[in-house]
């Protein structure tokens, strides 16, 4: 499912004198079926964005394009709850979502909601529970006798439940260690191909987005500063520092070794693409 921003707008409590312009002139397409990272230095507008990607907010001017939905500002609310169920958005730390007596109803919550019975909730919500990677003997358990990364997934599993085509991720990882980082986005990589995913990651962590994106938008004061591939958008590491935004570390590492007189053709940035330039240019050097 492919989202659109046409010309969108979006103003604070407008019409008062706390009026705050958040977005401006948005025009941006999220492609059906991308990666798409969303980033940008604190205060750029990437949180009013993600809150339109479902239209929890709706654009003070201009228009976004949900599929085959389009939302204006004089949409009506109460004809938005089946768009929700399409676009599924983890917010950060969402284990702090979590508020059922079981693992099982709080994961069969959403579908119940959206009308379906208990008993095909329940079956779903052990389907989820499997497919985070979890244990079926979880389900009778509290959510808050778990720990924080079962949480989390337990969280998840209730957003992947009601069937998103869209996966929003609002920095999916924050809080957790290197190992349960990794962890947690090699599971939304694997369940972007198996459920034919669109996802879109708001995030600091440009390895994320070296690794795992395929296109980048960069907001900065409300408004469109870049969009192309993760390569594109590293390839220019002052403007990335004029936008207060950094490099992946296996770039940041490449520019070092680029200071030592080592050239590259383009800036790698993953170890696998740093490796085979290295290698290419030690078998040419010994040619």
């Amino acid at each position: 499912m492919a989202i659109d921003f046409k010309q969108v707008g979006f103003t604070y409590q407008p019409g008062t004198p706390f009026a705050t312009q958040a977005l401006t002139d948005i025009n941006v397409t999220i492609p059906d079926g991308s990666y798409t990272a969303l980033i940008g230095h604190t205060g750029s507008g990437k949180s009013t964005l993600l809150q339109h990607l479902n239209a929890l907010l709706k654009p003070t001017t201009g228009t976004v394009t949900i599929g085959d939905r389009v939302i204006t500002p004089e949409t009506s609310n109460k004809d938005l709850k089946a768009l929700r169920q399409h676009v599924g958005i983890v917010f950060q730390f969402p284990e702090s979502q979590l508020f059922e007596e079981t693992v099982a109803k709080d994961i069969a919550f959403g579908p119940q909601n959206f009308g379906a019975s208990e008993a095909d909730a329940l079956k779903t919500a052990a389907d989820m529970l499997a497919l985070v990677g979890l244990d079926a003997e979880l389900l009778d358990r509290s959510p808050f006798d778990l720990s924080g990364g079962q949480m989390r997934r337990v969280a998840i599993a209730g957003v992947l439940a009601m069937a998103p085509q869209v996966l929003v991720l609002d920095e999916p990882t924050a809080g957790l260690d290197p190992q349960g980082r990794l962890e947690m986005m090699e599971m939304f990589a694997k369940l972007r191909h198996e459920r034919e995913l669109t996802v879109v990651l708001v995030t600091h962590q440009m390895d994320d987005v070296a690794n795992y994106a395929d296109h980048v938008i960069v907001m900065d004061q409300g408004k469109i500063a870049k969009t192309g591939t993760p390569q594109e958008i590293f390839q220019d590491p002052q403007w990335l520092a004029e936008h207060h935004l950094g490099l992946p570390k296996t770039t940041a590492f490449a520019q070092q070794l680029m200071a030592k007189g080592i050239q590259f053709d383009q800036l790698p940035l993953t170890e696998d693409q740093l490796a085979q330039a290295l290698a290419h240019q030690l078998g040419g050097a010994t040619q």
